[in-house]
């Protein structure tokens, strides 16, 4: 069942937010948030996306200086550090944002480039967060992500009303916090598909049946969301794209650059990274993450 979104007659509904990218995550948080009665504009490159807002009331802009223009929140959802800083400050998104405005980047991106694109929007009388989210679609179609921001705690505080009508809002930090506690989580969650894939695979070679074996673990010590979750697709065969495994390779890779900033070895995240970027050689960049599965199947001459 979906969390109840806050009535259009609350306060916030005056909100302006602007939503940048309307992919996967992007299409179903603008949604949400137009459905609680906020007032939406909405960018994406390709603007075909974009436009399937339109019939729910969004104003689409060509371009996302004219989406911000007149927003109080400016919420980014982009593919990676690059494209942040090329859709802000070489578009003229950041240029164009009113002054004491607020940019909430959830996308995934390096903590230094966080705190690089804070110090730059700092300089131009606007605000940041980065607050990057873990749930998936789902998540964010039934406003129950996990929101992880790193920023001023004034201006975590003051978009909090926004965040809980998408999830679970913990401020964990200065700028570049969130981005941290996203990497985090994708170190746990990319390493874990890696054992939970590894275990079944091994049972199923040696003639047990994978989906006797999660349901005989279920409530163990070995249970887990991604054993539930991505154990039940990998039983089941379902790669279809949710998170993708060239997704889980950028975070791994940015886990590591940001390890060797700050003189941390981190030898499983290593060891997973080749892993992923082997299943990327082999074709598996656009299937589920999950599909660590097929890669660890192909390895052990299993199909």
């Amino acid at each position: 069942m979906n969390t109840p979104l806050t009535p259009s007659s609350d306060p916030i509904s005056s909100t302006r937010v602007a939503v940048l990218g309307i992919g996967m995550m992007g299409f179903p948080i603008a949604r949400r948030l137009r459905e609680a009665g906020l007032q939406i504009s909405a960018w994406n490159r390709s603007r075909s996306k974009a436009e399937r807002l339109l019939p729910m009331g969004v104003t689409v802009a060509d371009t996302p200086a004219q989406a911000v223009a007149e927003a109080d929140v400016v919420i980014l959802l982009l593919e990676d550090g690059s494209v942040v800083e090329d859709v802000l400050f070489r578009q003229g998104a950041a240029q164009g944002m009113r002054a004491d405005a607020v940019v909430v980047d959830m996308s995934s991106i390096q903590p230094r480039q966080a705190r690089d694109h804070a110090t730059r929007l700092s300089n131009l009388g606007v605000h940041h967060l980065d607050a990057p989210v873990s749930g998936g679609t789902l998540g964010a179609e039934q406003g129950t992500l996990a929101i992880m921001a790193g920023g001023k705690p004034a201006q975590f505080e003051r978009l909090r009303p926004i965040f809980e009508l998408l999830g679970k809002p913990v401020h964990v930090g200065s700028h570049g916090a969130g981005q941290l506690a996203k990497l985090a989580n994708q170190m746990i969650v990319g390493i874990t598909i890696g054992a939970v894939a590894e275990a079944l695979l091994l049972c199923e070679k040696g003639g047990a049946d994978m989906a006797k074996v999660k349901q005989a673990i279920t409530g163990g010590f070995a249970d887990s969301r991604i054993l539930q979750v991505h154990g039940q697709r990998m039983i089941e065969r379902d790669f279809t794209k949710r998170g993708a495994v060239s997704v889980q390779l950028k975070d791994m890779r940015n886990a590591l650059a940001t390890a060797q900033e700050v003189g941390f070895d981190a030898p499983i995240t290593q060891l997973f990274e080749q892993l992923y970027a082997q299943a990327t050689e082999h074709g598996l960049a656009d299937l589920d993450h999950s599909a660590l599965f097929v890669e660890l199947a192909s390895r052990n001459g299993m199909t």
